[in-house]
């Protein structure tokens, strides 16, 4: 019995060997993405604590995953979403969300945190995408 070989995307960037992980992977109809956060194209970190441009970036990156893939925004069915200071960060949050997303409503988890990989980091959003949806 041969396995089939699993549909990866990556960046190219050094987090990718250094932490061991793909930035998204097919299984079957679904499509699970990393932790998406605000770095440029040779994985350097953007927009140290500003809240509303990392999380543009954020979106910008996955929306490179969704296009590797052939799908879009309303096919993300959930995001959890990791954030510094939430209280401080809800609204900016909101905004960003509904401008991302426009009508499309994916399960949503909002988890304030502590702390994230690099200093001045304050979002992080992994998500889940079937490709069964209309696109």
């Amino acid at each position: 019995m041969s396995m089939a070989t699993p549909d990866v995307f990556r960046y190219g960037v050094p987090a990718e060997s250094d932490f061991g992980y793909a930035q998204a992977i097919r299984s079957g109809e679904l499509i699970h993405i990393s932790g998406q956060l605000s770095f440029g194209e040779t994985g350097d970190f953007l927009h140290a604590d500003d809240f509303a441009a990392q999380l543009r970036r954020t979106h910008l990156n996955t929306d490179r995953i969704l296009g590797h893939y052939g799908v879009t925004r309303n096919q993300v069915v959930s995001q959890v979403l990791y954030v510094v200071d939430l209280r401080r960060n809800a609204a900016a949050l909101a905004r960003g969300n509904l401008a991302y997303f426009g009508d499309h409503r994916p399960a949503s988890t909002a988890v304030g945190v502590t702390g994230l990989t690099f200093p001045g980091q304050v979002v992080e959003i992994a998500f889940v995408v079937d490709t069964r949806l209309p696109a």
